[in-house]
């Protein structure tokens, strides 16, 4: 974890190297989910189970059934301390009142007596959610991917996430899942669960869109099944970019910046700031903090490998380096942030102030968490309720309003050399 100096001018070689990651870092994954989703393909829920149990989950005996019954997910909510089923309700109502904003009606406008233009929206009918098992049951992104897609209207919303070695879901998973409306859940993760949601098997029949985090092997397989059906985004490593200026407080940085870095060890987490007292104050605290977090591993591996703490000479200097990283989370730790917000060009998220810190988006806020990382924040956007909305454009033309624009259609239609496009006009009007 160095501090790095950065002379006004040069802010663009020091983050050259963090978003340059491709295709051929992932050639080895690659070859092995190619080879599951094609098994998947080919012997559907036979091969979801033995894929299963080769990586690591229970045998087709212990599962029994590849989908979740209703009674295992009462069950689980059941389990669940009141207190989290009273905060999932929380975050679940803000997300709600969030996204209800985004959602799109159908309009047209009419141009003359017979022209008439428009736009149609419609709800995607069948969607797929992917969400990671393991040791963080990842319980606010069911919040954050089922809501919109409920909000949009979806028909059928069904989710696929790894099973415990007895063959059980998180029942933290299966509580959100519950709040939020998931029609059906599946024991299944991974690059197979993709698969089983893109081409159909037995027990899982296909969607028409994935969402959902994931590692390396479902962000793989989201980029191949992609045509087939349509994916949110291909989601890398969590990360978090601070700016602070001299006034920023240092427990809170580094606290901030280590809630990114134990979500995974290839986690970043940046701090750019004017001050280098804060700099120096800051990667001391981050160090005393570590030693604390029950994450310890994991959370070390990232800030040895992935955090990165710059001094830049001004606050300019400091948004120039923000906006080339394009972070997932960026957060303003300065005075009077609002004021900086025109700076701003790329980011997933921004958490304005000391008291907005990253964990605040992560949970309760309301805006969504799933958003673009490693860059591609100076191109794609949060997931919100569009993402599960279909826009059909609508064109209608009277035969006058038709004939004042036939000559038009036919001169472009010659250009193109496309004699056909040019015919199907003409013959409206007697001239072939």
């Amino acid at each position: 974890m160095d501090i790095i100096k950065i002379k006004k001018g040069e802010e663009l070689e020091a983050t050259g190297s963090l978003n340059n990651r491709t295709d051929e870092d992932f050639d080895e994954i690659d070859a092995s989910v190619k080879a599951i989703i094609n098994v998947v393909r080919r012997d559907g829920d036979r091969a979801l189970y033995r894929l299963t149990e080769k990586f690591g989950g229970p045998s087709k005996e212990v599962m029994s059934s590849l989908r979740v019954s209703e009674d295992e997910i009462n069950e689980g909510y059941e389990k669940v301390e009141k207190s989290i089923i009273e905060a999932y309700k929380v975050a679940a109502e803000n997300i709600r009142s969030f996204h209800e904003k985004q959602k799109m009606e159908s309009w047209s406008y009419e141009k003359g007596s017979g022209i008439k233009l428009g736009q149609l929206i419609r709800p995607i009918s069948d969607v797929g959610i992917t969400i990671p098992g393991g040791a963080a049951p990842l319980s606010s992104t069911v919040l954050m991917n089922l809501i919109p897609a409920r909000i949009a209207g979806c028909k059928r919303v069904i989710m696929c996430t790894p099973p415990d070695e007895n063959g059980k879901i998180s029942p933290y998973i299966l509580a959100a899942a519950k709040i939020a409306g998931v029609d059906e859940i599946y024991k299944v993760g991974g690059a197979q669960g993709i698969a089983a949601m893109a081409y159909g098997t037995d027990s899982i029949r296909k969607v028409n869109k994935i969402t959902g985090p994931g590692g390396a092997y479902v962000a793989r397989a989201k980029k191949y099944v992609f045509g087939t059906v349509d994916i949110d985004m291909i989601a890398g490593p969590s990360e978090v970019c601070v700016i602070a200026d001299d006034k920023a407080k240092p427990d809170y940085l580094a606290a901030d910046m280590l809630s990114q870095a134990e979500h995974d060890k290839m986690s970043s987490a940046i701090l750019v700031t004017t001050s280098e007292e804060i700099a120096e104050k800051t990667a001391a605290e981050i160090r005393k903090q570590l030693e604390k977090l029950p994450r310890y591993e994991i959370a070390s591996v990232s800030i040895e490998n992935n955090c990165h703490i710059f001094v830049a000479e001004d606050l300019d200097s400091c948004f120039d380096i923000a906006n080339d990283i394009a972070p997932e989370h960026l957060e303003l730790a300065i005075e009077n942030p609002e004021d900086y917000l025109h700076k701003v060009l790329y980011a997933g998220a921004v958490l304005l102030g000391e008291y907005s810190s990253e964990p605040l988006g992560d949970y309760v806020a309301g805006p969504n968490h799933t958003l673009p990382t490693s860059g591609t924040a100076k191109f794609a956007s949060p997931l919100g309720v569009y993402d599960f909305m279909t826009r059909t454009s609508l064109i209608k033309y009277s035969k006058k309003d038709l004939e004042e624009v036939k000559d038009v259609i036919v001169k472009m239609s010659d250009s193109e050399a496309l004699a056909a496009h040019g015919n199907a006009i003409k013959i409206r009007f007697g001239e072939i």
